[in-house]
């Protein structure tokens, strides 16, 4: 980093924005944390503990001090904040950015609307049992920063979101991952699919030759970017509808990965199971493979993986009724993954605060699975008017102790309760593990 770079400020202080000011610390920066809401307690008194400055309920003139902003992924660029820092010549990256140059580790990088969590974890079960010293970090967990310091390694396994990649310049990936493009966070970019794409993209920027791209085949926003991004990464793809010859694809019985030498395993074998789920299993074999983890382990790891909280998350069975927390679905599509896996009737739990949804795009699988629909929210006439006229009970619970009670008298029996909001928790709940977890408390005190 450039001698010139002296002060940093801090723009937020969640988990990003605390694990950049600690390693800006420890690597000898002045460094100002300057929050606009309050910071949580844990934080405070992390950043008290490495004696780094910090502000919050607003920002004071101290922050114009800065040679180098480093923002919390939730700012977004248009900001008029942002913009002053830009206009004056001062350099604003994101946490990822900054950390990446402490770093010589390799970069497998995984963005996408639905199911990053999830390969995120998969990937790095696959590399930390084929002997890879290997750390996880990024949009979930602990930040990149963080883990540069406490946790160093050889690979990162980094889940990426669009708002991420915003803020990244220099970053490379040495593996980058698009799994899917679905409408999600469209208020961000204008409602444009097309810059929604393009920020997805970003992952691949600064890519050559020596890297490599995993990206699903089958999706048509991701063949559309294709055409106008020139991606010099080697070209891999996965597909469940087509043969691929150098990369991967699975049929209704098999899992075949065709990278290197050929890796054959029955569908049944998988840990995860549904189509998404299929999609997933492909990319960590896949990056298995480019790094070389012998086939035997890539199989093990697939079949013996355990999922991640609050995605499918099987809670209890009460009296013959099975309850499901799938918190993390914040958009229709992850909710539409949740009710295709459904086998049974299902009383659907859903709610909060909708980023633009299309709720028609689940009609076809409510008519077919759901039974009774619970709004967990504080505006749920959306959710209430698509769905009157096809689901005979439509309830509002205004907290998560009430949807388990109406959910436990509306099913019977072997059939489900799905906790699957499609939509962000913060109207009622501090995020989405919070609204998980009393869910799952609530069910647990039936």
């Amino acid at each position: 980093m450039s001698n010139s770079v002296q002060h940093i400020v801090v723009l937020g202080a969640g988990e990003s924005g605390v694990g950049a000011a600690i390693l800006a610390k420890e690597k000898g920066f002045h460094v100002l944390v300057s929050d606009g809401g309050s910071i949580k307690e844990k934080y405070k008194v992390e950043l008290n503990r490495h004696a780094v400055y910090w502000e919050e309920e607003g920002h004071s003139d101290k922050i114009h001090s800065a040679d180098l902003v480093i923002k919390s992924p939730g700012i977004p660029n248009s900001s008029p904040l942002i913009q002053g820092f830009k206009t004056k010549g001062t350099s604003v990256i994101g946490e990822i950015e900054f950390a990446a140059r402490f770093t010589q580790a390799k970069m497998i990088c995984i963005t996408g609307s639905n199911g990053k969590t999830t390969t995120t974890h998969l990937i790095h079960h696959v590399l930390k049992k084929g002997g890879l010293n290997v750390e996880m970090a990024g949009n979930m967990g602990e930040s990149l920063a963080r883990k540069v310091l406490t946790h160093p390694a050889d690979y990162y396994v980094l889940e990426l979101s669009s708002f991420q990649l915003e803020d990244m310049h220099d970053f490379k990936a040495f593996i980058s991952v698009v799994i899917n493009i679905t409408p999600d966070h469209l208020d961000r970019y204008d409602y444009s699919m097309d810059l929604y794409g393009q920020a997805k993209f970003r992952i691949t920027r600064n890519q050559t030759a020596s890297d490599y791209f995993i990206y699903n085949a089958d999706d048509v926003e991701i063949q559309k970017q294709l055409t106008h991004h020139t991606v010099p990464a080697q070209l891999i793809p996965f597909s469940l509808q087509q043969e691929v010859k150098n990369g991967g694809y699975a049929t209704n019985e098999k899992l075949i990965i065709t990278i290197k030498n050929k890796l054959t395993m029955s569908i049944h074998e998988l840990a995860l199971k549904g189509k998404h789920n299929t999609q997933n299993s492909l990319v960590a074999g896949i990056a298995g493979r480019i790094l070389d983890i012998r086939k035997e382990s890539v199989r093990e790891s697939l079949s013996d993986f355990t999922n991640v909280e609050h995605r499918l998350e099987f809670v209890a069975k009460v009296n013959g009724i099975e309850f499901i927390n799938d918190s993390k679905a914040t958009n229709i599509n992850a909710t539409w993954f949740a009710l295709e896996s459904m086998d049974k009737p299902t009383v659907w739990i859903v709610g909060g605060i909708d980023k633009g949804n299309d709720y028609e795009e689940l009609m076809a699988l409510v008519k077919e699975k759901v039974k009774a629909i619970i709004c967990l929210g504080k505006e749920n006439n959306k959710i209430m008017e698509t769905f009157k006229e096809h689901v005979h009970t439509i309830v509002e619970a205004g907290s998560a102790m009430e949807a388990v009670g109406y959910g436990y008298q509306l099913a019977k029996k072997d059939e489900t309760v799905l906790l699957s909001p499609a939509c962000a928790s913060f109207d009622l709940f501090e995020n989405y593990e919070d609204r998980g977890a009393q869910f799952k408390s609530a069910v647990r005190s039936l």
